[in-house]
């Protein structure tokens, strides 16, 4: 189905975030999506569709696990847009099999119990949410690991069996952060606190000076691994 991301590609050539985000709406009505975890990327292109009124819905995966300041992020930006963000939750039999068969820090173990608590929290809820879409959007940058420096804007998702796009995809985060202030956009408080990634919180630690962006990720694993599986990318 690469013919369909070629198509989107030519579609919204040339264009701002902002106005390929209401051509691909157009393109795709009623099957649009846009997933946040909250992080500094995702809150620009939840400004972005909430402030211009773009028929896109927003979602994020609610692991049950995530910080105090996420969840203050979360229900500070439906004040200010008072629009929705809607939350997929895992499968409570699912996760309530794992932990009562390794306990509750299992993705401690090997990275095999971390790929499988990120599948029960964090995959499997992504597939539901995806389901019945055609175009997924996400806040993706080029620069936030090396693996991600191997894909493009507009993608074809074989897993999910859709279209990505990645409206700031070739942004710098010296960028994403004056768009933040320029615009007023509520942001997740660790990021001034040394998360440049934040994710589940038993997971995520600060980064320090000179380290992989995505360093506080999973720190205890080999760097290679620094991926939980959302976003599959091809190896160069």
């Amino acid at each position: 189905m690469s013919e369909i991301s070629e198509y989107v590609k030519k579609e919204i050539a040339g264009l701002e975030p902002v106005e390929a985000l209401r051509t691909l709406a157009a393109q795709f009505p009623g099957e649009i999506v846009f997933s946040t975890s909250f992080g500094w990327e995702d809150q620009v292109i939840t400004h972005m569709i909430f402030s211009n009124d773009l028929p896109i819905k927003v979602f994020t995966l609610e692991t049950g696990r995530l910080f105090p300041e996420t969840y203050y992020v979360w229900n500070r930006t439906m004040e200010i847009y008072g629009k929705p963000v809607h939350s997929y939750y895992p499968n409570h039999e699912l996760v309530e099999a794992m932990v009562n068969a390794k306990g509750p820090n299992s993705f401690y173990n090997s990275v095999e119990d971390r790929k499988e608590c990120c599948a029960i929290r964090k995959i499997e809820p992504l597939r539901r949410a995806l389901t019945g879409n055609k175009c997924w959007i996400t806040g993706i940058r080029a620069e936030q690991s090396a693996n991600r420096q191997y894909m493009d804007n507009v993608e074809w998702d074989e897993v999910n069996n859709i279209v990505k796009y990645h409206p700031i995809y070739s942004w710098t985060l010296d960028e994403v952060k004056a768009y933040i202030k320029e615009n007023n956009i509520p942001y997740n408080s660790l990021h001034d606190r040394g998360f440049p990634s934040i994710g589940c919180m038993p997971c995520t630690r600060a980064v320090q000076e000179g380290e992989d962006f995505r360093a506080g990720r999973w720190w205890w694993e080999d760097q290679s691994k620094k991926e939980c599986g959302l976003h599959a990318v091809k190896q160069h």
